[in-house]
């Protein structure tokens, strides 16, 4: 059998890439050109949303398929506490975030650990050879 924390990391990554595909998507699905607004209207660079978006859609789709997640956790941090900070906190703990604070903790997971287990990234390292810094 594999190992239980192996097994913890692959569904925590597979739970955080489908999350963020399907915030990524929503943002573009539903106009980032209004998200762009948005971010404006609070005081952030609008191209900024083009940026939190693609993150999510391509780094959501890239840590599913276990590719540089350490990384892609690092991003998500970036993001999830830049969401937390501007938004959420104001909103409380319910109903604010505590959702993103979730997320937040199993990115930091994420990137401190990485994950391995069904991972392009042990793919990569078994074809190569060499570990790769982002494993």
């Amino acid at each position: 059998m594999k190992n239980k924390q192996e097994i913890g990391a692959l569904l925590l990554r597979v739970v955080l890439g489908i999350i963020f595909i399907g915030h990524g998507t929503q943002k573009f699905q539903g106009g980032i050109e209004n998200i762009a607004g948005w971010f404006d209207s609070i005081g952030l660079p609008g191209v900024l949303a083009y940026l939190v978006a693609s993150i999510e859609l391509v780094g959501g789709i890239v840590i599913l398929l276990g590719l540089a997640t350490r990384i892609v956790g690092g991003l998500f941090v970036i993001v999830l506490l830049g969401a937390i900070v501007t938004v959420q906190l104001a909103a409380g703990f319910i109903g604010g975030y505590a959702y993103d604070l979730a997320l937040l903790a199993i990115s930091v997971y994420l990137l401190l650990n990485g994950s391995k287990l069904y991972s392009l990234d042990s793919y990569i390292v078994k074809r190569k050879g060499d570990r790769p810094f982002w494993l």
